[in-house]
């Protein structure tokens, strides 16, 4: 595969294979549909229909009593901490978990403190876990621990239930409440085949983020008990997330949350297929994937993170760097067998003109 293969037969321009997340998704023509047509109001004063609908929709489909339409899910994980967890209390999340890394809002804002719990594939030491719940001198109560799933940091890994249930069980006997960061729950729930609500039953609050590979153009879903939704709704307001009339986009979050879940087993068996296709290519080293996140280590090719990205952009492909030798490949709608092919002529071209390879 060389440049020119980015050019049609046609003439046209081959669109690039956008790898770099399923962040990339654009809405569908129903959601377009159902965004021209959706009954409207002021989401700060008496409410807004449709977001009220959203709300309801993803409560049920999550098990929970209340939901709050946000406009991220990184918001959504802020308003669910800041709602259970009180000044100078710990907040626990594994080690290499978005929260931990990427997030930590309730530090700056409320003085809570977060502390990583060391892990393997987004699942934290419960030996670990169960050590920082112990009451104990001069010790900082915790006020909520954190779960991941599916893992952003850990190619996509599903956190077991049985893992799952053994955090909230420790959590709730240490006065703690839970919350899953489940930005791709949906894709965990497809992954173990069982409905998202059975996921929800060991977090306290959970998130939903509507804009990966449900492919809403924004926000997410904060659901759990109604007081604690109700909080979260005022703290909301306060962090400057009051959305007026945010039916136009909570419109496209109804339609992801009743008709684009199961088709992300289309993106789970195209992840399958790019890993064992890169795999087959010398020096490099595959992840197996349990949903759409291919994680690719490069080292041995001579080539670091960077290069490999500037190679693979140049044949039409966009990845992204994760780490110094890592690339992580997502797959999404946008991506079916052809891209998958093209992505993995690309690999290979510039794994043959990698230095190892001379």
């Amino acid at each position: 595969m060389t440049q020119a293969a980015t050019t049609m037969a046609d003439g046209a321009e081959q669109p690039p294979v956008d790898l770099r997340s399923d962040t990339v998704t654009r809405p569908t023509p129903q959601m377009y549909e159902r965004m021209a047509s959706a009954p409207l109001g002021d989401d700060g004063l008496d409410g807004d229909p449709t977001a009220q609908e959203l709300e309801a929709t993803a409560a049920g489909l999550l098990g929970k009593e209340a939901a709050l339409y946000a406009p991220s899910a990184t918001m959504a994980n802020l308003l669910a901490i800041l709602a259970q967890a009180q000044r100078q209390e710990l907040v626990l999340a594994e080690a290499a978990s978005h929260i931990y890394v990427a997030e930590r809002g309730a530090a700056a804002l409320t003085g809570a403190f977060y502390q990583g719990i060391a892990g393997v594939d987004g699942a934290m030491d419960l030996d670990l876990l169960q050590e920082a719940l112990a009451p104990g001198r001069n010790k900082l109560p915790t006020g909520v621990v954190c779960l991941e799933t599916s893992h952003n940091n850990a190619g996509g890994a599903v956190l077991p239930l049985a893992h799952m249930q053994a955090v909230f069980e420790a959590s709730r006997q240490a006065g703690a409440a839970v919350h899953l960061d489940g930005a791709r729950l949906m894709n965990a729930a497809v992954a173990l085949d069982v409905p998202a609500a059975r996921i929800a039953a060991f977090a306290d609050t959970v998130s939903l983020c509507l804009s990966k590979g449900l492919s809403a153009p924004m926000g997410a879903v904060l659901a759990g008990p109604a007081a604690t939704i109700e909080r979260a709704r005022w703290l909301r307001k306060l962090l400057g997330g009051g959305q007026r009339q945010v039916g136009i986009a909570a419109a496209a979050g109804l339609v992801a949350v009743t008709t684009m879940v199961e088709r992300l087993a289309q993106d789970h068996a195209n992840a399958s297929r790019l890993a064992r296709g890169t795999s087959r290519i010398p020096g490099l080293t595959v992840n197996a994937p349990q949903t759409n996140i291919v994680q690719v280590d490069v080292k041995a090719t001579g080539l670091d993170a960077v290069q490999w990205e500037a190679a693979l952009k140049r044949l039409g492909v966009l990845v992204r760097p994760w780490g110094r030798h890592r690339l992580r490949c997502v797959t999404h709608r946008h991506i079916g067998e052809h891209e998958v092919d093209l992505a993995l002529e690309a690999f290979a071209a510039v794994a043959a003109s990698a230095p190892a390879a001379a």
